[in-house]
């Protein structure tokens, strides 16, 4: 058993959870424009977000070097290498104006955690920022790039989608924030920090009822696609409103995280 949460902890903290959880809104996206055989975007995505992730995660620590690196951390760069290679490799794969965007979103990776300013302060540590990167930067690699890989036009539909992606991450982000209300530096001016957790769980829900509402006005209004949004938009707010400061990281590491793979998984097999 000891043996089976050493995994699950080296899965989840090597960012291999996270990075299933892009690939799985890429095949969405996928799905949704009726895209086939790109596997370059998909698996750009997954191996990049485990390098974009783990350098986040651990940059800090590698630089200042406080603590010595653990067979844990070592497996973790390691394995990040070898995703940094994958990504390079999927990465000519990609067109060239997905790769220009793809360029615009690793600058927005170091933005936010690199110090650039004499403050020695990175976009992470920015009041209330943080939220809006990382959701836009989950927008632009699950829609975007796909989207653009294929040179499919940028329709209303493309940025109601994009709405609607934004909108999903940001409450699932919303619920790591609730979780982690404790353990959070007061100065990074969370949401629920703000205003507070049942607050938070209201904005929470008003976006996801949005969310579902926003798919009336697509041009190409698809009963199995209102369905599918209608299925996320509940499965997270059940999560959104289960969650609580005393909730366990598997709750928001694993089952949050999982909303996006679950749905997928459940047009593959149903589909």
């Amino acid at each position: 058993m000891q043996f089976l949460k050493k995994l699950l902890d080296f899965y989840i903290n090597s960012s291999i959870h996270v990075a299933l959880s892009v690939y799985a809104l890429v095949q969405l996206t996928q799905i949704l424009f009726s895209i086939s055989n790109d596997f370059a975007t998909s698996y750009f995505a997954f191996f990049g977000t485990i390098v974009g992730y783990n350098f986040v995660k651990y940059d800090a620590l590698a630089r200042t070097k406080k603590v010595q690196m653990s067979l844990q951390l070592k497996a973790i760069a390691f394995l990040s290498f070898l995703s940094l290679i994958a990504t390079g490799y999927y990465f000519f794969q990609l067109q060239k104006t997905t790769q220009i965007i793809g360029f615009v979103f690793l600058a927005i990776t170091l933005l936010y955690t690199l110090p650039f300013f004499s403050n020695k302060k990175n976009a992470r540590n920015w009041a209330g920022i943080k939220i809006y990167i990382v959701a836009l930067c989950w927008v632009g690699v699950t829609l975007f790039l796909p989207i653009i890989n294929t040179n499919l036009p940028l329709t209303n539909y493309v940025f109601l989608v994009a709405a609607q992606r934004f909108i999903l991450i940001f409450v699932m982000i919303l619920i790591f924030e609730i979780i982690d209300l404790r353990l959070d530096d007061p100065h990074l001016k969370t949401v629920p920090q703000q205003i507070g957790v049942l607050k938070t769980k209201r904005v929470g829900v008003t976006l996801m009822i949005l969310f579902v509402l926003l798919e009336f006005l697509s041009t190409d209004f698809r009963l199995e696609f209102f369905s599918l949004k209608l299925a996320l938009a509940l499965t997270t707010i059940l999560f959104l409103l289960f969650s609580n400061e005393n909730r366990s990281r598997y709750y928001a590491s694993v089952w949050v995280e999982s909303i996006p793979i679950f749905w997928w998984l459940f047009l593959v097999v149903f589909g």
